[in-house]
């Protein structure tokens, strides 16, 4: 293959084949690479802003079906620490939230066996009543597959029942990597590739604001890694114009620290070169996804500031109370002050914005710095 001819193609914005994204990813210097995804970046989102935003994750259970061997928060139903979140708890967190500038809380959690949808449209109508200005960027395709075949209702019957109760976003979670290979032994209990892309499909015509993410570095090989982005692209394709569809992508790797995947062997096998990598063939595969995050809390932030120089054009958040990743192994924390920080120091200008992408004014607390 020729790797200029397959260059300018990416530069063009024009989707790539599998077989050219792997020449690329196989060949390419990091360096060359990453010039060219930001070339592609500056083409999708021109200009000097790196958007961020302050939200807080909330656990609504810890109990789970799914068996991922990656996650150490997870427990079973008759387990002692099991736990589902009260109203109280939600207040009281959302405080916490609203005080510190934010307005988005991230919910989600394990798939329950005895919570369906009923549990869950009680639970953001109540909350929605308590707090009418406040986000609800909640569960994911897993979770809506998994109420769905209970209910024994369409994933769009189900979406339709949550975003009447005040679902606002579905984030792209329990994404993994979107192999069945890959699905079948890391992830067992989770829907499998096809469901997980239909209910973003459903999601997408009903003009949700969604996310979409990937967790690799363990079992999964670079063909997997570029087949999961291929899909993204191709359903983002399919969304009819002016809808949001996948707003934003966020790589982060797998943290393998106590996992069942580290037991039977299986080590995180990133390093931030690979990460680097990761971001850039990211931007040059997904051309027709606009936004892509730097996942700092998984690889710090100095190797989130070089992804800003390849590819990235978004930091994240302020991830208040974050419990998984950091279970097993995530250990990076910033502060308003310091996520602003770390974007001018990497040469851009802090953008705060909302999970949709869109400018909002900055928070009392943050604009202060």
């Amino acid at each position: 293959m020729n790797t200029d001819q397959i260059l300018n193609k990416a530069l063009q914005l024009e989707a790539l084949s599998l077989a050219e994204g792997m020449h690329l990813y196989d060949t390419v210097p990091t360096s060359e690479l990453m010039l060219v995804a930001n070339e592609c970046r500056q083409k999708q989102v021109p200009g000097n802003q790196v958007g961020w935003i302050i939200d807080r994750n909330v656990n609504i259970t810890n109990v789970c079906v799914s068996g991922c061997k990656f996650c150490n928060f997870h427990c079973k139903i008759n387990e002692d620490d099991q736990y589902i979140t009260s109203i109280e708890e939600y207040c009281e967190k959302i405080d916490e939230l609203i005080a510190a500038g934010g307005r988005q809380v991230l919910m989600q959690g394990g798939m329950h066996p005895k919570l369906g949808v009923e549990y869950y449209t009680d639970l953001f109508t109540e909350l929605k009543k308590r707090y009418p200005n406040v986000k609800l960027h909640a569960l994911g395709p897993p979770e809506i597959a998994f109420l769905a075949k209970k209910a024994r209702k369409s994933f769009r019957e189900v979406l339709e029942l949550l975003v009447e109760a005040g679902l606002e976003s579905l984030p792209g979670a329990g994404a993994e990597i979107l192999s069945d290979r890959v699905r079948k032994t890391i992830s067992p209990g989770k829907c499998n590739t096809q469901d997980w892309l239909d209910v973003m499909r459903e999601a997408h015509k009903m003009n949700m604001v969604t996310s979409a993410t990937m967790m690799y570095g363990h079992i999964e090989t670079k063909e997997e890694r570029l087949q999961h982005l291929i899909y993204l692209r191709e359903v983002q394709s399919e969304r009819a114009t002016g809808n949001y569809g996948f707003v934003t992508f966020v790589p982060w790797p797998f943290m393998d620290e106590g996992t069942v995947l580290q037991t039977e062997g299986i080590r995180s096998k990133s390093t931030s070169n690979d990460y680097l990598r990761l971001i850039a063939m990211s931007r040059i595969m997904l051309n027709n996804i606009k936004n892509l995050q730097a996942s700092w809390l998984t690889v710090g932030a100095a190797t989130g500031q070089l992804c800003l120089h390849g590819g990235a054009n978004d930091f994240g958040s302020i991830m208040m109370e974050e419990n998984v990743v950091s279970a097993a192994g995530a250990r990076y924390q910033l502060n308003a002050t310091g996520i602003q920080q770390a974007i001018r120091d990497a040469g851009y200008e802090p953008r705060y914005r909302n999970q949709a992408y869109e400018d909002e004014a900055l928070p009392g607390e943050a604009a202060a710095h």
